[in-house]
């Protein structure tokens, strides 16, 4: 029998009773919207979690399933008037069942992945020399996509291709600026590394035009949110430890990160669910929440003139919300730089801060109902007639990248820092 006393539930159980299940979160959940049944909606997990508690549930197939039906877009939690933390009620009970009934084969294989960074980067250098044979060289009408779909992926993706050359690998550690000006710490993220390095490239040109010394620690490693997203919250405490003593190697004024999701794991996931666990590591995970910022919240702090930064043809665009950005309250500083910048018209879609659908490994469990959550948002950006959907994540650029282009549609998907470093010379490649 499981030790009761033990069970990460008990960390919320307190949280499970303020849950009057009055239905609310319904009208704010995509998850809600795809699978149109009572167990995706958070009032539905929250009930499940106390049963779960209590021991009275058979933990079969169908229990795992319905929890894992949750893009932790905190929506539920922002509408809740009595606050509810579902999603922190969701990631303990995920804990909870992969504890009880093991993780699944998917996030057992992607916890030996994410924790070491030496197997993820050969894994990425053989991607790039594979992935044109897979994906470039086979037409969607071929008959190859479909007796031959990968692994997790399936014949209907759109792909984006792996960076030759990791982001990391191409500059040093630390990069001087001018002095009395900011010390920053870059943690890049495994999207921007391995596979959009582009807008790594931004951010550094970005912060080297404000004189800023940029540091990237080259021992950091994956923030392990994709191990949160199937309950094996132990490779996340641990590589929240491996990250905190690699980022706190270096004085500096601010941890940066280009990524919504990275940031989110260092400004709330990593006190939440490692140091209500670990009293030793507390402050130390709580003043390094304290110092992180998103780079777009940054940049606007330090006054970037992208006047200065930017320029090319005018374009209009539209701009998309992550749920990592918009749950830290960080949506104004992203639009006003992108209002300040020359040539570009920016253009509010109907739901930019609706979840795009990707959640994590939500959309390989779920790849259908990731994308019907998808739909919406792709037809949103296509009717601001706009020529370039902007967003500060990549994980939502590679979801909003697919749907359009399932659509046939021509939009680009950007991030904010490739379009506020658009001017020849700026990015030094």
């Amino acid at each position: 029998m499981p030790d009761k006393t033990h069970d990460p539930l008990q960390r919320v159980a307190d949280q499970l009773k303020k849950c009057v299940k009055c239905g609310a979160c319904r009208a704010n959940c995509p998850a809600f919207t795809a699978f149109q049944r009572e167990p995706a909606v958070a009032r539905g997990k929250v009930a499940l979690a106390q049963h779960i508690l209590k021991d009275d549930l058979e933990l079969d197939d169908q229990t795992y399933l319905a929890m894992s039906k949750c893009l932790l877009c905190g929506s539920c939690v922002e509408k809740c008037p009595n606050e509810v933390p579902t999603d922190e009620i969701v990631i303990a009970a995920r804990e909870s069942l992969a504890r009880k009934r093991g993780l699944t084969t998917f996030h057992a294989a992607v916890g030996q992945v994410i924790k070491n960074r030496s197997r993820m980067k050969m894994g990425a250098k053989m991607a790039a020399l594979l992935g044109p044979l897979f994906f470039k060289k086979i037409p969607a009408t071929s008959g190859l996509r479909l007796r031959f779909p990968l692994p997790f992926v399936g014949n209907q993706r759109h792909i984006p291709a792996i960076a030759k050359k990791p982001f990391m690998d191409r500059h040093p550690e630390v990069i001087p600026g001018e002095p009395g000006k900011p010390r920053i710490v870059f943690f890049v993220g495994c999207m921007t590394n391995f596979v959009y390095t582009e807008v790594g490239e931004a951010a550094l040109a970005l912060f080297r035009h404000l004189g800023c010394t940029v540091i990237i620690p080259k021992g950091q490693q994956c923030c392990g949110l994709p191990g949160m997203s199937g309950g094996d919250l132990d490779t996340v405490r641990a590589l929240a430890e491996t990250n905190l003593a690699e980022l706190e190697k270096y004085e500096a004024d601010y941890v940066m990160s280009a990524c919504a999701t990275c940031g989110g794991a260092l400004h709330r996931f990593y006190p939440l669910v490692v140091g209500k666990r670990n009293p030793e590591l507390k402050s130390r995970l709580e003043a390094l929440a304290a110092k992180t910022v998103d780079a777009s919240q940054l940049l606007h702090k330090l006054g970037l003139n992208p006047v200065e930064t930017c320029a090319g043809d005018d374009i209009r665009v539209t701009y998309h919300d992550p749920c990592h950005l918009r749950t830290r309250g960080l949506t104004g500083q992203p639009r006003a730089l992108l209002n300040s910048t020359p040539g570009v018209e920016l253009v509010e879609m109907e739901g930019a801060d609706r979840c795009c659908g990707l959640g994590g490994t939500f959309n390989v469990y779920h790849y259908d109902s990731s994308m019907t959550i998808n739909e919406a948002k792709s037809r949103a950006i296509a009717a601001t007639a706009a020529q370039a959907v902007v967003t500060g994540c990549p994980g939502c650029m590679m979801q909003l990248s697919d749907g359009l282009k399932q659509h046939g549609s021509a939009v680009r998907v950007m991030h904010t820092l490739e379009l506020l470093a658009r001017k020849p010379g700026v990015i030094k490649r």
